[in-house]
């Protein structure tokens, strides 16, 4: 994860504060509401994370005939990474 969860909490924080300034929104419940976007952000952060675990379990069922043809490890995570980003339609940095 790039950024912190103290972070993802503060910018979650500003998103609503700003929002309601701007009367783009409206709530009854503020910190219901800060605490939900602050959810939603900190799972779009660590949507890399979770898809580094799963190439890496992919390559890990398969790390025996990787090594016998030869293989680069890097190489066939790339392109699993990729793969599953594709599939899922996620856009990496």
């Amino acid at each position: 994860m790039l950024l912190s969860r103290d972070f993802v909490g503060y910018m979650a924080k500003e998103v609503v504060k700003r929002l309601l300034a701007a009367k783009m929104i409206e709530t009854k419940d503020v910190e219901a509401l800060t605490q939900r976007v602050r959810q939603v952000m900190a799972d779009e952060v660590t949507v890399e994370d979770r898809l580094n675990e799963e190439a890496r379990e992919i390559l890990s069922r398969y790390s025996e005939e990787m090594r016998r043809t030869g293989v680069s490890y890097q190489e066939m995570y790339k392109k699993v990474k990729s793969q599953l980003a594709r599939e899922r339609k996620l856009i990496l940095r």
